[in-house]
């Protein structure tokens, strides 16, 4: 019996943190705290998004390219649709990370391309070669400039492709007024 006061201590605590949380909720309402771009849970999509239909080789990728869209707002479909493509499975990227306009700020969308584990095709804007990982960052690179969730969310898409294809730093290559 002398546990009482200890019990009756531990469970007024444990009724005044409840009430307090409670509170904090209410006031909340429908607005939650954001989960932040380096939680656990921004991990899940980013391992989503990495995954593909196809078998993953580790030698199939040996670099990854991050360039901007051109445009101030958009997704995989917008993108397509003011590429003058036929469908969203045309685009010539294999992820692309949206600002909020269009898709979340800070979200990854796989392509086609990534799915299947296809080559980006050479055109006239890029030449680089069939093992390289492009990375599309919705942004027109002059006025409007990535946010800092798509900042933070490509980092993590880029850690997480070199770690599972081993691909060195050095062959990561951003726009050059990426900060």
């Amino acid at each position: 019996m002398s546990n009482q006061p200890r019990v009756a201590k531990v469970l007024a605590a444990l009724l005044v943190s409840m009430t307090a949380g409670a509170i904090i909720l209410m006031a909340l309402g429908d607005n939650p705290p954001s989960a932040g771009v380096f939680s656990l849970s921004s991990l899940i999509p980013v391992e989503k998004a990495i995954r593909s239909r196809t078998f993953q080789s580790h030698g199939r990728w040996d670099r990854i390219e991050v360039y901007y869209s051109g445009t101030k707002a958009g997704n995989i479909e917008q993108l397509a649709s003011l590429g003058g493509l036929a469908s969203a499975e045309d685009i010539n990227c294999h992820f692309v990370v949206c600002n909020g306009l269009g898709g979340g700020d800070g979200q990854i969308q796989s392509t086609e391309k990534w799915q299947n584990q296809w080559s980006i095709i050479p055109g006239r804007t890029w030449y680089g070669s069939g093992q390289t990982i492009r990375i599309c960052v919705i942004a027109d690179g002059k006025s409007d400039r990535p946010t800092d969730s798509q900042r933070q969310m490509t980092h993590v898409l880029i850690d997480e492709l070199s770690r599972k294809f081993g691909i060195r730093p050095e062959f990561v290559y951003y726009p050059g007024d990426w900060r």
